[in-house]
């Protein structure tokens, strides 16, 4: 990713309103992050656990969604993640939702998928972690380029709904 500061990243949003962008907390280590070795940028809102954010890079630009984390947990032992498709214990992996960009988001359309519940997908695909039942072990890279691509997918169908 390119560099972003947070004003950038605050004008990434494109199914925000005025009152998400006023209520937008970064987190501390938006100071630290090193731009060039992340795929995309992603946090839950450290003043309302609910609340999450991702900013990738989509046509050379930055775009950032806001998504709402479902407050009820799964009872399932275990769940897989639609962006890293890391196994996960069922508490760990929740429902994100999207309000819809433009049009279709004023009319209080949304998207959803399950993610990590720390949204750390940039993260777990970089670990080596031991293999769940089902799981098979793959290159690194290839991991690291379908998480990006699936997360920009998302972002994507969020931002040109119409």
């Amino acid at each position: 990713m390119q560099e972003l500061t947070a004003d950038d990243i605050r004008a990434s949003f494109v199914n925000a309103d005025e009152h998400d962008l006023e209520i937008l907390d970064l987190p501390l280590e938006a100071l630290l992050v090193d731009w060039y070795h992340h795929d995309f940028f992603a946090w839950r809102d450290p003043s309302n656990r609910a609340r999450c954010y991702v900013v990738v890079e989509l046509d050379g630009s930055p775009t950032g969604i806001v998504m709402r984390a479902a407050t009820s947990s799964s009872r399932a032992r275990s769940g897989i993640c639609n962006i890293c498709r890391t196994m996960q214990p069922g508490n760990q992996v929740v429902m994100m939702s999207a309000r819809k960009g433009g049009d279709a988001g004023r009319r209080d359309e949304s998207i959803a998928t399950y993610m990590c519940a720390d949204v750390s997908c940039h993260e777990n695909v970089r670990l080596a972690h031991p293999l769940a039942p089902d799981e098979f072990r793959t290159n690194v890279d290839f991991r690291i380029d379908n998480t990006a691509r699936r997360m920009r997918e998302f972002v994507r169908q969020v931002r040109d709904a119409v």
